[in-house]
């Protein structure tokens, strides 16, 4: 009995620590929510990403029951380190570098009341909580200009292959009848957070060698940007054959889930390769 009470009254402390920890951070929180369901927003799958953390914690509950808690004396300089990145951003204003203190805090809060062999099990998880945090805005503008060049470039270059004549000009596709302009939407930079998101996952699930989940992680960037460049080909033939017109609204929709879909399928097919 005295031994449950103190269970009870380590829960409560945990609960009561997990409470002030998000009073704390409730700025960055909403933060990120905002940017999550912002329109047109590049980080949409973010409120997926503490769900699926939880998911893959929640799987390693047997071997997670078989540890005892204990305290690392590394937990509260982790923690120490996060909320001094976190009260450096305050006063900065830079919600991005904040949201990284929040992961920093939340590991060291980990090793502090479970220690490091019960971190050791959950720290993929931890890490994948990466993915939803939004970069600022610059960097994704930044982003999206490079891939949508890129995009235009070998878009292009599969439209005169197949024999469609193309001239590029930055992000302006100029055919014979009609021209396409690839926009930061269609530049792939939202089909490239998923994937890498993805690859990290079936990376993470892969009893292999490190070397081929790296191979895995870093294949959804070019696939990423090769299935783009297709559906880019796609709606700029549809434009030269029917016309402009029919690239948009549904048909433009519609081959952004299926490039997704086959991109993810890509995806899959190299995760069985490497198996």
């Amino acid at each position: 009995m005295p031994h449950s009470k103190a269970l009870v009254k380590d829960h409560q402390k945990e609960i009561l620590v997990a409470g002030l920890l998000i009073a704390a951070f409730t700025p960055t929180i909403l933060w990120m929510v905002d940017r999550w369901f912002a329109e047109n927003s590049y980080y949409s799958h973010g409120i997926l990403v503490p769900m699926v953390s939880l998911l893959l914690i929640i799987g390693k509950k047997d071997v997670l029951d078989k540890l005892y808690p204990e305290t690392s004396p590394w937990g509260l300089r982790v923690f120490l380190l996060g909320m001094v990145l976190y009260w450096t951003s305050a006063l900065l204003h830079v919600y991005f570098t904040s949201g990284f203190a929040m992961l920093i805090v939340i590991a060291g809060l980990v090793l502090h009341f479970y220690g490091e062999k019960v971190f050791k099990e959950i720290r993929f998880p931890l890490l994948f909580l990466v993915f939803m945090v939004p970069l600022p805005l610059i960097v994704v503008a930044y982003i999206c200009f490079k891939l949508k060049i890129v995009a235009a470039q070998l878009a292009t270059g599969i439209l005169n292959i197949i024999g469609l004549h193309a001239i590029q000009q930055s992000s302006i596709i100029k055919m014979d009848h009609s021209y396409v302009l690839v926009e930061d939407s269609c530049g792939g930079l939202r089909s490239l957070i998923s994937l890498t998101a993805l690859g990290c996952i079936f990376a993470y699930r892969l009893k292999l060698r490190l070397f081929k989940k790296i191979v895995l992680f870093l294949s959804a960037v070019p696939i990423a940007a090769i299935t783009n460049a297709f559906r880019i080909v796609f709606l700029s033939a549809v434009g030269e054959i029917w016309g402009t017109g029919y690239t948009r609204g549904f048909l433009h929709s519609l081959s952004g889930y299926l490039v997704f879909a086959f991109a993810f399928l890509m995806l899959f097919a190299v995760k069985k390769l490497l198996e």
